[in-house]
């Protein structure tokens, strides 16, 4: 597995905010896979690597960046033919999302430096399929997982409102694997995405953004790696993930219901869970700052050495709840 750094004349000004470095790599994986992966802020400070959903792309990440870039080293990656990472038709599948995240984490890390790791929905799915890997114990400190589940996806999803768990199930699956173009961007599609995606307090930017990135998800690789989460089941990899966590999750998620939250917490050794209420799949964007400080949070109390306190959490204008989940037995559903 190898890094190379991209050199390719003027770009256009940081999205994390002028004055802050960025500078892009190429990241080669299994199966020839090569990786675009972006770093932004100072290389002195704390990493924090993330990993990006289905349909998204390094983006996505864009608003939480720019919260963190100017005192941590956040790492964006593409995922296999999602963004300027080309597909590898064939690969798609747990252990590839595995072998992607430990390959960006040898590049863009020394030997003996760690880094906290957060994901979002397959990003999140991503960090708990690597879990078993030595090299995720050997690198990670810390782990934020927002708006996923690690099974029964297309069982329990409340996007197509059937009755009849078989039903919902087989319906699911054929919109995760479909390969129909979404076409342009218009406000149908914006408020279809939005009915999917989003909570109700998403903002008309917001929408509009999460359209954009969607929208630009070539409709193959999109197809190959819906069929895969449509058949996933990582939940006996969860106990595998030692390190720290917290679990954060919207109330009026249609892709990966609170249910997912609950199970995937249950099954963490060590955990805080965070309900984001009137919140839905986007997270990310739709509530930056608590993400954001989820992350600061986590690097503050992991990473740095001699912090003290508890993982802060800030709420500051949010509503979020936060719940120690863990260590705990079993598995916990709503």
């Amino acid at each position: 597995m190898t890094a190379r750094t991209r050199r390719s004349g003027p770009r256009p000004q940081n999205p994390a905010g002028p004055g802050i470095p960025c500078r892009e790599t190429t990241v080669t994986s299994t199966g020839g896979a090569r990786l675009h992966v972006e770093i932004h802020g100072p290389d002195d400070a704390p990493t924090v690597v993330l990993a990006h959903g289905w349909t998204c792309n390094t983006t996505f990440w864009y608003p939480v960046t720019r919260l963190l870039a100017e005192d941590h080293r956040v790492v964006l990656y593409d995922q296999r033919g999602h963004g300027r990472t080309p597909a590898t038709p064939g690969s798609c599948g747990t252990e590839a999302l595995a072998d992607d995240l430990c390959a960006v984490l040898d590049a863009v890390l020394e030997p003996g430096q760690k880094a906290v790791v957060g994901g979002h929905s397959m990003g999140a799915m991503t960090i708990v399929a690597a879990a078993p890997r030595d090299c995720l114990r050997e690198r990670a400190v810390a782990a934020m997982l927002c708006s996923t589940g690690v099974s029964r996806l297309s069982v329990e999803s409340r996007v197509i409102a059937l009755r009849g768990g078989k039903k919902r199930h087989h319906a699911h699956r054929l919109l995760l694997g479909s390969a129909l173009p979404f076409g342009p961007v218009t406000p149908l599609s914006k408020r279809l995405l939005r009915y999917v995606t989003m909570g109700p307090e998403a903002t008309a930017e917001q929408r509009t953004e999460v359209a954009r990135i969607v929208h630009a998800c070539a409709r193959r690789p999109r197809a190959e790696w819906g069929k895969v989460l449509g058949r996933l089941d990582l939940l006996d990899r969860a106990a595998d993930l030692t390190v720290p966590s917290v679990v954060l999750y919207g109330t009026a998620d249609r892709l990966t219901p609170p249910v997912h939250a609950h199970r995937l917490a249950g099954a963490l050794p060590d955990t805080t869970l965070v309900e984001l209420p009137r919140m839905g799949h986007m997270t990310p964007i739709e509530d930056t700052g608590t993400v954001a400080d989820a992350l600061r949070g986590l690097v503050r109390v992991h990473l740095k050495e001699g912090a003290p306190g508890a993982a802060g959490i800030n709420g500051g204008e949010s509503d979020s709840k936060v719940t120690p989940a863990g260590p705990r037995e079993g598995s916990t559903t709503a």
